[in-house]
């Protein structure tokens, strides 16, 4: 049984949105004693979820972060959100933790939307338990919860309670490893009462199997039950401390944050098998080079306090005022919700904010000799599905506005940005509806630029079907020298994506060779809007022949009568409307792949084919062809149909024909937006 951790630890509470994550913070710190009283998350007075945001829309929105000290034990305790779309949170969180508590209701329909979790958490090797939170209401049957999580962990699940019921409600538990029974309290310690009889087979049964499954890890345990002998608790422990270190099983602990019920049992789990911070680091492969060596897992931005950034303390000891790489640390703080507290120094174990290091980045390994980032830290945010086109309301805001958005995807490297050349919008990139609507409040409440949003215009373009000739004259005299330029072109389409091309043709000196780069430039000038509004793509325009004059023709002169020559011969060339269209693979739980048919051919998609996703038990990937306007809102739908656990990537892969009523009403469009 492990003793208590000389390092401080840290555990990341991480789980589906309305799971109860951030009800259970509360209870584990009043608990430790943190707290004089237990917050509410409805009324709005918890230790997390104090932004703005998160009060606003009642959700956990970022990181909250809190350290206690339990029984003689120091922790940090992160409390990650739980939606979807704000994954990355809980990504960047788990970075620095000893072990991960995944929170979930015992509702059997939302159990899949695990399966993401479980995956990152699998793959990477991170210790993790599960809470099953509000066990007070449920009357499902703990044999089938536990099946529903065994199908999407890749480690075996070992149940360390029996409930114990009234009726229909659970009203405690039998310990498994300890065999004692307690009933829970409200907001207080259980009581230790005797089994109830009409569960001893039950416990019995649990408790083999629980012994089984650590058995497959230990040769001397397995032994031991072949002789039929009973180990003792302490060897028990033991076991599943060295298991849960090594990432081969995932406990199961059942109660009821509200209530604080099984959270005293949850923290004794965590203090006597959490590892601490040397095995986490050596899982890592974090090593230790300086004085003292930390890892950079998240970046905040505050109105007065700049940029902090969120660290964990690997070894060694760090003092304000140190020195990292040369530059001096201006400030040390430890944070608790949303304030920050000054330190003096921290100790190994710690999780601290550095003031305003403005280079560090997520996954910087940080010494005494600098910073260089580390692969296994580096973030790995997933890429945009949902967008929106940005303006400042104040055009004076256009610098800021471009800072603040980079200081916002720098917390959040799930958020994105760009100015997208064919549209000229500035386009605001993340994982949904709701993460851009908080990323837009924040620009206002953090950065004080308030900005107006619209769907992004899709990327259309315009080619022509037919060759044609033309001459064109641009003359104009006002008085001394003139303008003069006189030109024939030749336009013929190319190919779908082979660009545009110019050739100059020109026998005899009829347009001077000094002026042919003129020419090409004006062209380029009259093709930025075709005769439908939108850029011309793919064809040839050929210079052949001219006239000039030796006072009155100029570069300005050859240039306005190649706009113009493209101008007036475009219409005659049979212009027809393209579309974007990008290569859409889909991931989707194998049960839901049959609706994502209809959704694709609902929104004109041409189905590739679909197979199983590589290292995914039980998940498809499909492919497919998209129209670029039609993937706007498709992750809303998409995760409507599958409880929110299906996903997508999009890349541009060709431009295709547009034609009839769609056409129209885009043409349409376009020229009354002009």
């Amino acid at each position: 049984m492990t003793s208590s951790s000389a390092t401080a630890r840290c555990a990341v509470l991480i789980g589906t949105y309305g799971s109860g994550k951030t009800t259970l913070l509360e209870s584990l710190l009043h608990a430790a004693g943190a707290l004089e009283r237990r917050g509410s998350v409805t009324a709005g007075n918890s230790l997390g979820d104090a932004s703005p945001e998160a009060r606003e829309h009642g959700m956990t929105t970022e990181l909250n972060l809190a350290s206690c000290r339990y029984l003689d034990d120091d922790w940090t305790l992160l409390d990650a959100p739980g939606s979807v779309e704000l994954a990355e949170a809980g990504r960047q969180a788990l970075a620095a933790a000893d072990v991960a508590v995944v929170v979930t209701e015992p509702e059997l329909e939302r159990l899949p939307n695990l399966a993401p979790l479980f995956k990152y958490l699998d793959d990477r090797n991170i210790p993790h338990m599960v809470f099953v939170n509000k066990m007070d209401k449920t009357e499902v049957r703990v044999r089938d919860l536990l099946e529903g999580l065994q199908a999407v962990s890749a480690r075996p699940l070992l149940l360390r309670q029996v409930p114990i019921r009234d009726g229909e409600a659970v009203t405690g538990y039998v310990d498994l490893v300890s065999e004692r029974a307690y009933r829970w309290r409200e907001g207080v310690a259980s009581d230790l009462i005797e089994m109830p009889e009409d569960l001893r087979d039950r416990e019995s049964e649990a408790r083999q199997e629980l012994l089984e499954s650590l058995a497959d890890f230990d040769d001397a345990l397995l032994e031991e039950l072949l002789e039929d002998k009973i180990p003792a608790p302490g060897e028990i422990y033991q076991q599943l401390a060295k298991d849960l270190s090594g990432d081969l099983i995932v406990p199961v602990f059942l109660g009821s944050a509200e209530h604080e019920n099984g959270v005293q049992r949850l923290w004794k789990a965590l203090r006597h098998e959490t590892p601490d911070a040397g095995e986490t680091t050596a899982r890592l492969g974090v090593e230790h080079t300086g004085a003292f060596t930390a890892s950079v897992f998240a970046n905040l931005f505050q109105p007065h306090a700049g940029k902090l950034s969120l660290a964990r303390l690997w070894n060694g000891e760090l003092a304000e005022g140190a020195t990292i790489g040369g530059e001096r640390l201006s400030g040390l703080y430890r944070m608790k919700g949303a304030t920050a507290e000054k330190l003096a120094k921290a100790k190994p174990g710690e999780v601290v904010a550095l003031g305003r290091m403005d280079d560090l980045k997520i996954g910087d390994i940080v010494t005494d000799q600098g910073a260089k980032p580390l692969d296994a830290l580096a973030p790995t945010a997933s890429p945009p599905v949902y967008a929106l086109a940005i303006e400042p309301e104040n055009r004076q805001d256009e610098v800021k506005l471009t800072a603040a958005l980079a200081k916002l995807s720098e917390e959040d490297p799930s958020l994105s940005f760009e100015m997208r050349e064919e549209t000229g919008q500035l386009v605001l990139m993340g994982q949904g509806e709701m993460h851009l609507k908080l990323a837009v409040e924040r620009l206002k409440s953090k950065f004080n630029v308030t900005v107006t949003t619209e769907r992004p215009l899709t990327g259309y373009r315009e080619t022509i079907r037919r060759p044609a000739s033309h001459h064109a004259r641009f003359k104009r005299q006002s008085g001394g020298h003139g303008q003069f330029a006189d030109i024939k072109i030749e336009i013929a389409p190319q190919g779908r994506g082979e660009g545009f091309v110019f050739e100059e043709k020109v026998v005899g000196g009829s347009v001077p060779r000094n002026y042919i780069p003129a020419v090409e430039h004006g062209v380029k000038e009259g093709l930025v809007r075709g005769p439908l509004g939108f850029p011309v793509v793919d064809l040839k325009v050929s210079l052949v022949d001219g006239q000039h004059h030796s006072v009155d023709s100029s570069d300005q002169a050859f240039r306005t009568c190649g706009r113009q020559a493209m101008s007036d011969a475009l219409p005659e060339c049979d212009p027809v409307l393209l579309e974007p269209i990008h290569l859409v693979t889909i991931s989707v739980p194998q049960t839901f792949t049959n609706r994502i048919h209809g959704l694709i051919s609902g929104r004109r998609g041409q189905i590739l084919g679909f197979d199983a996703k590589s290292g995914w038990d039980g998940w498809d990937e499909m492919q497919a062809y998209m129209p670029e306007n039609e993937i706007q809102d498709l992750i809303i739908e998409l995760r409507s149909l599958t409880q929110g656990t299906a996903s997508f990537t999009a890349v541009f892969d060709h431009l295709q024909e547009l034609q009839g009523r769609l056409a129209d009403q885009v043409v349409q469009a376009r020229q009354a937006a002009q």
